[in-house]
């Protein structure tokens, strides 16, 4: 009776009919106890449920190693995938060299354009910040910079010990960089960001306050401001504007920190002995423009590791970004010669320095996105703005920046990153964009100055009330070479040069003496 209480019904399921128990009309099963019922079930298909079981643990196994092996796939070596992450990371890594390299090029500069008392000073600042600079950032810096956090700091995998792209905003190998690769290309640019106050406060700074302070605004400051841009935080997306604060390669996140920095540095320092007099500027010679020409030359070069190696990868972008970058270094340079020769009456060499490194400033927030005319155009403009901006710093507000860094390097940064809102091609105001780029950038560069200059002059002035940050005037009227190194750029060749140079001076006056006796 059991067995024919059972109902069944007929379903047409593809044309063919089956049979299937209608467990759920079969009034005695209703009748049961929920428990009693899956029993009955239990017992009836016992063994159709036993053999779910191994079933169920095969596809969830096969599954898994369907997935696995899909993963694993696209990370096979010689892939067309494998070899383009190598090649992204390669590129990278000579970008990293290059920048690293440019280094050299603000010691040579720096050095050129002050006087030979000071300079195995400017070179030590120049050497030692680099180093100074990688360890910092590898210790809490990068993290700071690129960790997992908020909109206003990030955190996380300090020291560089996580080993998960993720954790430093990064995609796993190949589609994103290698961390290591990361790392050193990100410590490059930190290391610029401290490079460019040395040349601002040269020739009068106590050079332990120079290390301390590069510590700080390298470990703390610039990280913090460059999470806000290129580590996902609150300048990357701003709301209300539908779009974000765009620097691709830093004219405002290295080179107006940088700037911002460097002129709190000077101000804070005062300017050096004999700058000015009665009120008026005095020129102070540098005492070598070959060199400080070769710096020039050599940071040219390194921009090109500067900017295409910010695209972070290896593809067509990378020469396109190439060209406009030396258009306007070249279009800064012909155009600050202009502007000084009209000036002054006379092509001035430091100007044709500083007009090229302020095309190469000018052009480094949008050289991903503007056209080749209009990278003409920010540099001509970047080497006109630098050539007044020196006068204006120097005579107007009297801050005293011995190479010109806070012109180049604060003004032509924060041209830079206003160009983008202007030249861009697609989201920039000539290109039909509308003002929301533009709007964008200004609040950018507001945000990260007015941070810039908080921080930087508590750093200033904390040194200042502890380790002190100038030397004494009998130091700096010796040079920073004997009172804080205790050595000379050129031992014995400067004075072997005077002594003979003055002996020819008194052979020359003995003569006309012997010769007025006629």
């Amino acid at each position: 009776m059991e067995r024919q209480s059972l109902k069944t019904q007929r379903l047409d399921i593809g044309g063919s009919p089956k049979k299937l128990p209608n467990f759920f009309a079969n009034a005695s099963l209703r009748q049961r106890p929920p428990l009693s019922a899956l029993r009955l079930l239990w017992g009836r298909n016992a063994l159709n449920w036993i053999a779910c079981i191994p079933l169920s643990a095969i596809i969830v196994v096969i599954w898994e190693v369907a997935a696995k092996a899909q993963e694993a796939a696209e990370v096979v070596p010689g892939s067309p995938e494998y070899i383009q992450g190598v090649l992204n990371a390669i590129w990278i890594l000579i970008a990293a060299i290059l920048v690293i390299f440019m280094n050299a090029g603000f010691g040579m500069l720096e050095t050129g354009f002050c006087r030979q008392k000071n300079a195995v000073n400017i070179l030590s600042k120049n050497l030692i910040v680099f180093a100074l600079a990688t360890l910092i950032f590898w210790a809490i810096g990068f993290s700071l910079m690129f960790g997992s956090g908020n909109g206003f700091i990030g955190g996380g995998g300090w020291f560089l010990s996580s080993t998960d792209p993720g954790s430093y905003g990064l995609d796993p190998f190949p589609a994103g960089l290698p961390i290591p690769v990361f790392f050193l290309f990100q410590a490059a640019f930190a290391g610029t960001a401290a490079t460019i106050v040395s040349g601002a406060v040269a020739e009068r700074i106590e050079f332990i306050a120079f290390v301390l302070f590069s510590l700080l605004i390298v470990g703390i400051g610039y990280p913090i401001s460059g999470h806000w841009v290129w580590g996902g935080g609150m300048l990357s997306d701003i709301g209300f504007l539908d779009t974000g604060f765009a620097d691709f390669a830093g004219s405002t996140v290295v080179h107006s920190v940088g700037g911002w920095a460097a002129l709190m540095g000077a101000a804070f320092l005062g300017p050096r002995i004999g700058k000015y007099e009665d009120g008026q500027a005095r020129a102070i010679p540098g005492h070598n423009m070959s060199i400080a020409t070769l710096g020039c030359l050599i940071l040219w070069i390194g921009w090109f590791g500067f900017n295409p190696g910010s695209q972070l990868a290896a593809d067509e972008a990378v020469p396109y970004i190439a060209v406009t970058t030396n258009l306007a270094a070249a279009a800064g340079g012909v155009s600050a010669t202009a502007v000084s020769w009209l000036k002054d009456g006379k092509p001035d060499l430091s100007m044709i320095i500083n007009g090229i490194l302020a095309g190469l400033v000018g052009i480094t927030a949008g050289c991903d996105g503007v056209s080749y005319l209009g990278a003409v155009i920010i540099g001509v403009i970047a080497g006109i703005l630098v050539v007044y901006a020196v006068g204006f710093f120097d005579t107007v507000l009297k801050i005293d920046d011995p190479v010109g860094a806070i012109s180049v390097h604060l003004v032509n940064g924060a041209w830079g990153t206003l160009a983008v809102g202007l030249f861009n091609t697609e989201s920039g105001l000539f290109y039909g964009g509308g003002a929301n780029q533009l709007i964008a950038q200004i609040l950018g560069i507001l945000t990260i100055g007015g941070f810039t200059v908080l921080l930087s002059s508590i750093f200033w002035l904390a040194l200042k009330a502890t380790v002190g940050i100038r030397v004494h005037p009998e130091q700096e009227f010796e040079g920073l070479d004997i009172a804080e190194h205790g050595m000379e750029a050129y031992s014995g060749f400067l004075k072997e040069s005077s002594a003979i140079a003055g002996g020819m001076a008194d052979a020359m006056k003995s003569s006309s003496v012997g010769s007025s006796d006629h």
